[in-house]
C-alpha cells in the first residue's frame, strides 16, 4: 500500500460511505464532488436516507499525496491502495465515484474487489462502440463516435506528450507558472460545457499544482496509464465485464462520450443513466449540485 496517500474523511450518521476518486488534487476547494451535501444533506434540503459518510482521496503524485519512487502506479495499483485504505478506516463495504482517473480507479475497484462494493456512479463509462456500431448507429449515437473521433484525432495531445515524455514536459510545468496556468487552463476550458469552470477554480487548481510541484508527477500517470496499462479496444474492455450496480452521468460536453447501448456490453447492472442537458469534464466544478443529485440518486438504487 501506498503510505503517502492525502485524504479527507468526513463522517455522517450512517455506515455505508461513496469514495470519490479524485483525478486532480485534494484540498477544501478542489473535491470534484461536494462534501457537505452527501454527508449532510438534509441541511442541503435532502433527505437523511441519502447520508454518507466521504473518503475522498489524492491520487499518487497529485495534490498533497507523495510523489510515487518507483514505477508501477497505475489505476490498478492505486484501486488495491483505495481498497487497503478503507479497510484500515473500518469499512469492509463502501460505494465508489469517479471521473476521469477517478473513473479508472473506481471501476478497477469494482472489477478487483466487487464483493466490498455497493454501487459505482462514473462520469466517465470505461466503454465504447464496436466496429459494427457504425453501421446500426442512431443520430445521437453517430453524434457521440463523431466527437470521440474528433478527441482522438485532435484534442488529446496532452494524452500522447504526457504518456510519452512526462519527464521532460514535467520540468516546464515545474519551472514556469505561467506555462503551467496556460496548459491547465487552456485544457479546463476546453473540456468543459456551459458555464465553464470560473476563473477562481481555475486558479485555485493551478495554484495546487504549483505549491505542491506535482507538475511532473501527475505526467507521469499518463505514461504509467495511458501507455502502457489497461483495455485498448471495447472488445477488451468488454472481456472485463463490471457486475455492480452502476449508475452514470453523462454531461454533454464530455469530450469522449459513451452511448448507453454500448455500456451495457460492459455494465451488466446499470441501475441509473442520466445525460443532462448542461455540462462538461468537470461537472464538480461546473455543476455541483446536479452532480450531488445523481450521485444520491445512484446509490440510492445501488440500495434497493
Amino acid at each position: 500500500m501506498f503510505r503517502g496517500i492525502t485524504f479527507d474523511h468526513l463522517y455522517s450518521d450512517v455506515s455505508m460511505p461513496t469514495l470519490a476518486a479524485v483525478w486532480k488534487a485534494l484540498d477544501t476547494n478542489q473535491t470534484p464532488a461536494p462534501r457537505s451535501p452527501l454527508t449532510d444533506p438534509v441541511a442541503h434540503g435532502g433527505s437523511a436516507v441519502d447520508a454518507f459518510d466521504v473518503v475522498v482521496s489524492a491520487l499518487p503524485g497529485f495534490g498533497f499525496s507523495e510523489r510515487p519512487g518507483e514505477q508501477g502506479w497505475n489505476p490498478t495499483r492505486t484501486a488495491r491502495a483505495w481498497a487497503g485504505l478503507m479497510t484500515r478506516l473500518g469499512y469492509e463495504r463502501f460505494g465508489a465515484h469517479g471521473g476521469d482517473y477517478g473513473a479508472f480507479v473506481s471501476n478497477e475497484l469494482a472489477l478487483i474487489v466487487p464483493e466490498r462494493i455497493t454501487g459505482l456512479h462514473l462520469t466517465m463509462p470505461l466503454a465504447g462502440p464496436l466496429p459494427d456500431d457504425q453501421d446500426t448507429a442512431d443520430e445521437a449515437e453517430q453524434r457521440k463516435m463523431r466527437r470521440r473521433d474528433h478527441f482522438v484525432h485532435g484534442g488529446m495531445p496532452h494524452v500522447m506528450i504526457q504518456g510519452l515524455r512526462p519527464q521532460t514536459f514535467g520540468y516546464s510545468l515545474v519551472d514556469s507558472p505561467s506555462g503551467l496556468a496556460a496548459w491547465l487552463g487552456e485544457h479546463m476550458d476546453a473540456f468543459s460545457g456551459d458555464p465553464g469552470v470560473t476563473q477562481q477554480r481555475q486558479a485555485d487548481n493551478i495554484a495546487l499544482y504549483w505549491f505542491t510541484g506535482t507538475g511532473a508527477s501527475t505526467a507521469r500517470w499518463y505514461w504509467e496509464s495511458a501507455m502502457r496499462w489497461g483495455s485498448r479496444s471495447a472488445e477488451e474492455q468488454n472481456a472485463q465485464p463490471v457486475t455492480v450496480p452502476a449508475a452514470f452521468t453523462l454531461f454533454p460536453a464530455e469530450p469522449f462520450p459513451v452511448a448507453r447501448r454500448w455500456a451495457e456490453r460492459r455494465y451488466r447492472n446499470i441501475v441509473a443513466w442520466n445525460e443532462p442537458e448542461q455540462g462538461g469534464h468537470f461537472p464538480g466544478w461546473e455543476h455541483p449540485q446536479l452532480l450531488v443529485t445523481d450521485i444520491r440518486a445512484g446509490f440510492r438504487h445501488a440500495r434497493g
